[in-house]
């Protein structure tokens, strides 16, 4: 198991929560962590499904909807072509992200 940090925060669409994206935090190496926003926007990574938390160190994210999920659409910068960095620190790491469609 490598060192994990707890990484959680708020997903937003021009300031309006967004309810069941996929949110994949990918380090440089190793397993990616995942996390699904809650009705409010809010998230919290998992490494395992019984393990909370994110790699330490640099990674991208990714925000996405999952397979069975839909809504507005996410853009390129902030999914397929996320230009999302964030280093995560041990101990709890607050990640907010207001996503922007225009």
């Amino acid at each position: 198991m490598p060192e994990l940090g707890q990484v959680h925060g708020t997903i937003t669409l021009d300031g309006k929560p967004l309810e069941g994206v996929s949110v994949l935090f990918e380090p440089e190496s190793g397993r990616p962590s995942t996390a699904i926003t809650d009705a409010a926007g809010k998230y919290e990574a998992q490494y395992l499904i019984d393990e909370p938390g994110v790699k330490l160190g640099p990674g991208t994210v990714r925000v996405e909807w999952g397979i069975d999920a839909t809504g507005p659409k996410i853009p390129n910068q902030y999914g397929s072509k996320s230009e999302l960095k964030l280093e995560v620190q041990p101990g709890e790491n607050e990640f907010n992200i207001d996503m922007q469609s225009k």
